[in-house]
């Protein structure tokens, strides 16, 4: 199946800290490719994976579920921590929760967490509705490019499928009773307007989360894409400020 454009992984082997970013919900690498090359321009080596199911057409999403999403990012984390002292985990939206699992399931194999706009509810009586009627109905409208800068566009499906909602429902409800587990530093990055993720997601991460390094910022100029958005260059700061300070941190303990 051909992909959608930009929709391909990326990859860069540079020093011995690893980034590992994660897409959202529906759609692709194409998100978070200038964060990505950012941080392969910034010598660090990274590793930002396709989501089974997404990057092709919405139809493809009724054969996966979250459990194949969080699989691969599992096996990227993996990959990294064999060759890296440190690793730090980020997302955007369904990638943030993806990556708050990753650190409270992998514990000291994840340095540091970024999230943007990270998504963590469902709309309760969306949700309850979703369970018989992903049988009848294939697929709603379109959730991508929530964008303000004008001109940009993000890479996704038009159409959501309701079987991948019912499995993003899914793994949201287990991400939030781990979040006491997340103990890593965290760095969470917050749009003052999202017309897809409420903000309340973002203060249900700094609530309940167990790290004792929390850090927020709030993107006055950006929607739920940030990464695309007029707050793009604000996110790349804010996440090298914070991966060189654990990297400084690491460096002190060991006394090197």
């Amino acid at each position: 199946m051909p992909l959608l454009p930009g929709a391909e992984p990326f990859a860069h082997q540079g020093s011995d800290t690893g980034v590992l970013l994660c897409h959202g919900f529906t759609g692709c690498p194409q998100s978070l490719r200038p964060w990505a090359e950012h941080l392969a321009g910034q010598g660090l080596t990274v590793s930002l994976p396709l989501l089974p199911g997404h990057g092709t057409r919405w139809q493809d999403m009724r054969h996966t579920g979250w459990q194949d999403w969080y699989a691969t990012v599992e096996r990227e984390l993996r990959e990294l921590t064999g060759r890296c002292e440190r690793v730090v985990v980020c997302g955007l939206s369904m990638g943030g929760a993806l990556a708050l699992r990753l650190a409270a399931r992998h514990g000291p194999a994840v340095d540091g967490v970024v999230v943007v706009n990270p998504a963590l509810t469902f709309p309760r009586w969306q949700g309850y509705a979703l369970g018989p009627l992903r049988y009848v109905l294939p697929s709603v409208r379109g959730i991508t490019s929530d964008i303000a800068k004008p001109g940009r566009r993000e890479a996704g499906y038009d159409r959501v499928s309701l079987h991948g909602a019912y499995a993003m429902r899914q793994l949201l409800a287990l991400v939030r009773a781990d979040l006491p587990r997340v103990t890593q530093p965290l760095l969470v990055l917050t749009s003052r307007v999202d017309h897809v993720v409420p903000t309340s997601d973002s203060a249900l991460v700094l609530a309940s989360t167990g790290s004792a390094d929390v850090t927020e910022r709030v993107l006055e100029d950006s929607y739920h894409v940030a990464t695309l958005d007029h707050d793009a260059e604000r996110i790349f700061q804010e996440a090298d400020a914070f991966i060189t300070r654990l990297a400084t941190r690491a460096t002190r303990k060991t006394g090197s």
